[in-house]
């Protein structure tokens, strides 16, 4: 585990790109973030989800459920792969906390660079 000032930043620098690149709902980002169990996962956006991973560089780590937006504000929470659902929620709060009640065990913070394949 990286807890050292560089992990930190690189994560942080990973919210920060998150939350400028538009393809995620600002109120989800919010959400996320407030959870000190996901901030220290390294952030990363595809087709309007949320995703969180246990590393910093790609390959992501596909161990972590992620957020999709649904219709009429809501969210759908799959994963942690494509193939697996967990199902919906109404808010991003809600979202958030199906993911947090499903991360993988000694999930800290996101280690530098890739993980061990």
């Amino acid at each position: 585990m990286d807890t050292t000032p560089s992990g930190h930043a690189l994560v942080e620098a990973g919210w920060q790109k998150v939350r400028g690149d538009g393809r995620v709902r600002p109120e989800l980002l919010e959400a996320a973030y407030a959870e000190p169990r996901l901030r220290h996962l390294f952030p990363w956006t595809g087709m309007g989800e949320l995703h969180f991973s246990r590393c910093t560089e790609w390959p992501w780590a596909w161990d972590v459920p992620y957020i999709q937006p649904a219709a009429n504000g809501e969210y759908w929470v799959s994963g942690p792969l494509r193939s697996e659902s967990v199902g919906p929620a109404v808010t991003p709060q809600q979202a958030v906390t199906m993911v947090v009640d499903r991360l993988p065990p000694n999930c800290g913070p996101a280690l530098v660079g890739a993980l061990s394949r």
